[in-house]
């Protein structure tokens, strides 16, 4: 038997040398878990992973003989290993998920394998429904990320391709707008209805091909800007006629500065308008502060910051007797953007209080883990792991993603520009000659690309923080292109 000592040190070279060697069956779903080829088990490959071939790889697993002490020295060895060989195949760190105490924090029970209804690509109706309590029974919640291009877009189906786990796409008014292109009249939110369509198409064009289960979201509609969701709802009607399915998965309605009586009676309205089709609805409880997306609650009351469980039971309480297919966005001191620490008081216990209340008023027909609410964390970039693992723990099946996605898009094209900056300064003249031409580094896509691998970085992270690894355990395959994608019309 080796000794641990030994199984370290071997640890790391099968890291370095061929990343399929470093999964055991036994690996726990919170290990980042080569999610970059989805696969939470020993597989027989002909080659390497990487890009450039490699030997064949052996078909044993050698740790099954390993006993439990020096099954830890693996993780551990990989936890010392050196970063730039982890992020050489997409790994990130690897992490030991530490349940963050409380009665409810997330945990590192093995995966329970995907519900049958989820699929590659966009899910809508019952299988929207299963993947979300698949969340909230396995302890994960799944990233939800703002996009505003089609490369946003791709950068989000590769971290989920890369992490073998499902994302939601989710498009706000003004980034439809941006996506439609600046240039067009946006009145009656003409421009906002038809850029989020035709942001929703590409996605169902390609998110089979990544072979993700993909939610398709809209982020934060207020008041004013319920035009932009009748159209987008008119939109999944028509869909749903032709294909027996929406366009959208699911839309958010938020009304939380009006009056609750007012806010819980227009998501009545809508909900019972979504579930014909099979559509979710999020509506938001409390305020979420800072500023996103031309909504600005810096200077909002403390108090609205902090959602009562009184309030979130009169949300189930009016919802529930419509329809179960709907997310609570509770205030728990959320705010939109990243802030120096200490300025952002999170309190995730506000969600297991309501889940307790709303259980306690439920007496017998309370479910069985204490939880009839599914909620959603607005504001998460920039939020401490610790809260963000405890809220999951609490119900929390979604997390929003925008501030820090945008900096990572930015932070890509800065070093690009940085790296290549005596290229970028005319189409002819570099320091290797003045007659030569620059052509490849202004070329758009190369600049595009580099933003959109700093942002797949980042979201590794975020994956791995919300315990949103090898989710699909390597059960769904990438699709084929063929004439029924995500019922186009091709």
């Amino acid at each position: 038997m080796l000794s641990s000592k030994s199984l370290a040190l071997a640890a790391v070279l099968l890291v370095s040398y061929d990343v399929d060697a470093f999964v055991s069956p036994q690996q726990s779903r919170t290990s980042t878990a080569l999610a970059g080829y989805g696969i939470g088990s020993w597989k027989n490959k002909s080659s390497s992973p990487s890009s450039s071939g490699g030997a064949a790889v052996a078909t044993r697993n050698p740790w099954d003989d390993v006993n439990e002490t020096n099954k830890v020295a693996k993780t551990d060895a990989f936890t010392k290993a050196p970063a730039a060989v982890k992020k050489s195949y997409g790994l990130g760190s690897w992490s030991k998920t530490a349940s963050p105490g409380g009665s409810g924090p997330a945990s590192s029970t093995k995966m329970t394998p995907l519900p049958a209804s989820v699929h590659a690509g966009v899910v809508t109706g019952q299988a929207q429904v299963d993947l979300l309590n698949h969340a909230k029974e396995n302890g994960y919640a799944i990233p939800a990320v703002n996009c505003v291009s089609s490369s946003g877009i791709n950068a989000c189906l590769e971290a989920a391709a890369r992490n073998d786990s499902p994302v939601i796409i989710q498009f706000s008014s003004g980034g439809s707008q941006f996506y439609a292109g600046k240039g067009l009249d946006n009145t009656d939110f003409a421009a906002a209805i038809d850029g989020a369509i035709s942001g929703a198409f590409h996605v169902r064009t390609l998110a089979k091909r990544y072979g993700v289960p993909v939610i398709l979201h809209t982020d934060h509609c207020a008041k004013k800007l319920l035009p932009w969701i009748d159209g987008l709802l008119e939109a999944s009607e028509n869909y749903y006629q032709m294909n027996g399915e929406p366009l959208f998965s699911s839309h958010m309605i938020d009304l939380s500065e009006e009056p609750i009586e007012e806010n819980l009676e227009i998501c009545q309205d809508y909900l019972a308008r979504f579930s014909k089709v099979g559509m979710l609805l999020e509506m938001e409880l409390g305020i979420t502060g800072g500023e996103e997306d031309g909504v600005n609650n810096e200077d909002v009351a403390l108090e609205d910051l902090y959602s009562k469980p009184e309030e979130i039971n009169q949300v189930y309480e009016a919802l529930s007797p419509i329809s179960h297919m709907y997310t609570v966005a509770a205030a728990f001191g959320n705010v939109h953007g990243v802030y120096s620490p200490g300025n952002v008081k999170l309190e995730p216990k506000i969600l297991s209080r309501a889940q307790a209340y709303i259980s306690e008023k439920l007496g017998n027909s309370a479910p069985a883990d204490g939880k009839p609410v599914n909620f959603v964390f607005h504001g998460g970039s920039g939020s401490d792991v610790t809260d963000i693992q405890e809220a999951i723990g609490y119900g929390v099946i979604k997390m929003n993603i925008d501030t820090d996605t945008q900096w990572s898009y930015w932070n890509g094209i800065n070093q690009y520009s940085k790296k290549n900056y005596d290229y970028l300064q005319g189409q002819i003249g570099n320091p290797e000659g003045p007659e030569k031409p620059n052509k490849k580094y202004y070329d758009p896509r190369e600049c595009m690309r580099a933003a959109e691998a700093e942002t797949v970085d980042r979201l590794d992270q975020c994956f791995s923080d919300l315990l949103c690894t090898n989710v699909c355990g390597g059960s769904l395959s990438p699709s084929p292109r063929g004439k029924s994608i995500g019922g186009l019309p091709v």
